[in-house]
């Protein structure tokens, strides 16, 4: 059984007026435990809509939305939902509670009801885990725009979720914060954590062994990222950038050089580059004779 299993999962909001907008139409996907999920598109493509559905924060207008085999329509198990399904927001901000660190952790812990010995466990750990250990002590407000992501990550954390969902939380973080994160999240993953990260930043798409690109409130495409960006007519006709080095290969095809789909990575472009020059060179050698 998937984790999160959605079936045509159709959301409007102010349904039944001359307001209605339709933001997701129709999505029908799967993710498996221990995935890492890139999820991206356009402004208005229903990203944000989706993720807020994956802990039960919106209900779908048709369709249904499966956590763990849960239903997110039965009141009844919203609570072990929100448990499983952990969520990060954009502004780090608004996600902290506390004047101190490991105060902050500790909130999530303290309102499931668990003992004194098992909170303070469990914020060790989380905190141990986004590698925050030092700045327990710490005020939250004195804190880098990663380092409170972390902090945050850390309080979902302590909580034990299955699954953790990115919500844009590396769009307000400068680029040092933005790495901190992604190494964060990576290294949860590595250790058995369901990561869905939901992002405008397609470098940190490509980092992501699966990504699913939403237009219209619809599924456009569904898979490695090597395979996802090769796709450059479509992503395009999306208003989606391609991240750097899949573009600049691109560019390189286009102007004729026959270097490979599917290429993400400066090191990938690089040897693809390096194989062209020794080729030609080879090519030169056999040509005047020498050897």
């Amino acid at each position: 059984m998937p984790l999160i299993e959605i079936r045509n999962l159709r959301h409007v909001y102010h349904a039944g007026t001359a307001d209605a907008v339709v933001a997701l139409d129709g999505i029908s996907l799967t993710v498996d435990r221990g995935e890492f999920v890139a999820i991206v598109g356009g402004n208005g493509s229903g990203k944000s809509t989706l993720a807020k559905h994956l802990n039960a924060l919106l209900l779908p207008t048709e369709g249904e939305v499966f956590v763990d085999g849960m239903n997110t329509r039965d009141r009844g198990a919203l609570w072990e939902i929100r448990q499983r399904v952990g969520m990060v927001f954009q502004n780090p901000d608004n996600q902290l509670v506390a004047t101190v660190v490991e105060e902050d952790v500790a909130f999530g812990p303290e309102n499931l009801g668990l003992p004194p010995a098992e909170i303070v466990a469990r914020v060790d750990e989380a905190l141990r885990v986004v590698e925050m250990a030092e700045y327990r002590q710490h005020e939250p407000h004195l804190l880098s725009g990663g380092q409170k992501q972390r902090v945050a990550i850390a309080g979902i954390l302590a909580m034990r979720p299955q699954c953790l969902v990115l919500d844009e939380a590396t769009t307000m973080l400068d680029p040092q914060g933005q790495r901190e994160v992604m190494e964060t999240i990576q290294r949860l993953n590595r250790d058995g954590v369901t990561v869905i990260h939901i992002t405008h930043a397609m470098e940190e798409a490509v980092q992501c062994p699966r990504v699913i690109v939403l237009a219209d409130g619809r599924v456009a495409l569904d898979g490695p990222p090597a395979e996802v960006f090769s796709r450059v007519e479509e992503l395009e006709r999306f208003r989606l950038v391609l991240p750097p080095i899949p573009a600049l290969a691109h560019r390189l095809r286009r102007d004729g050089l026959p270097i490979p789909e599917g290429i993400l990575y400066v090191e990938e472009l690089a040897g693809a580059l390096t194989r062209l020059v020794a080729e030609g060179a080879g090519r030169g050698r056999a040509g005047d004779g020498t050897h």
